[in-house]
């Protein structure tokens, strides 16, 4: 859930980051991974920002990665590949307080090798410093204060003067959803207005894919229930799925006599 969120505002308010993290105005554009023939343990996660010379590469984490130092190696090679005349600015930023060590690693050390990044963990910011973009302010209530619930009512009075209204919608849903994190759910509906965060795109997307895993669930329940448990490759398919696909699969599997037909329904409509 958190991952679509930061990769919103980051590509929605890349400026935002951009004055953030590199000290100036920089115009940034989005970078597909597929540029670069990735193909990362999460791309989910992979934000890649670019200007006319330079990269800016970001990691949202909520939990640590043991594996987090050597992708952002990988990511630096991949990029240079691409890129050879290019600087490459990566930073991983952590959204949750953790006592792990984990997030204190700058540092990827092999034989001979190595490479350093920045990290960021959030409550350690001051809200303010996260206040100064519309794209920063959902972060500010996960920033060091000692009155969460107070800088989440100003992070609010904030998102209400914003005039637009699909801009504040927008704002407001991912400000509530990364709250989730450190606030019980009565503060934030206390706090945030659902009527307005209701109508964002953020919101209906996180409800849409609600949507399809639950649809998924139920296929796969019946279809276990009926044939037995289908490989994990069928499964697979089925995940991926539209949810239009997937409510028209959920009708035309009563009519299903063997796996086989499954595999020719999938097959037909992969065409």
């Amino acid at each position: 859930m958190y991952d679509p969120i930061c990769k919103f505002l980051a590509e929605s308010y890349s400026s935002d980051f951009a004055r953030w993290l590199l000290g100036e105005e920089t115009t940034l554009t989005q970078l597909s991974p597929s540029e670069l023939l990735l193909e990362p343990i999460r791309a989910d996660s992979l934000i890649l920002l670019e200007s006319s010379s330079e990269v800016l590469h970001l990691e949202f984490q909520k939990e640590p990665d043991p594996n987090m130092a050597f992708r952002m190696l990988d990511y630096r090679t991949r990029v240079y590949r691409r890129f050879p005349n290019k600087e490459m600015r990566q930073v991983v930023i952590y959204l949750k307080k953790t006592g792990s060590e984990l997030v204190e690693q700058t540092v990827f050390e092999l034989s001979k090798t190595r490479h350093e990044f920045g990290v960021i963990k959030l409550w350690e910011i001051p809200p303010e410093e996260l206040g100064e973009g519309l794209g920063l302010l959902p972060l500010a209530v996960l920033g060091k204060t000692e009155d969460r619930e107070e800088t989440l009512k100003t992070v609010a009075e904030r998102i209400e003067s914003i005039e637009n209204r699909t801009e504040k919608s927008n704002i407001m849903a991912a400000t509530a959803i990364l709250a989730g994190l450190i606030l019980k759910k009565e503060v934030i509906q206390k706090l945030i207005r659902e009527d307005i965060m209701k109508e964002s795109v953020i919101y209906q997307d996180i409800l849409a894919q609600g949507e399809v895993k639950g649809e998924v669930k139920l296929i796969l329940r019946l279809l276990n229930r009926r044939f037995g448990q289908i490989p994990p490759s069928l499964a697979t398919k089925i995940q991926s799925l539209s949810l239009e696909r997937l409510e028209q699969l959920a009708e035309d599997l009563l009519d299903f006599t063997s796996v086989e037909d499954l595999i020719n329904w999938l097959s037909e409509r992969s065409s």
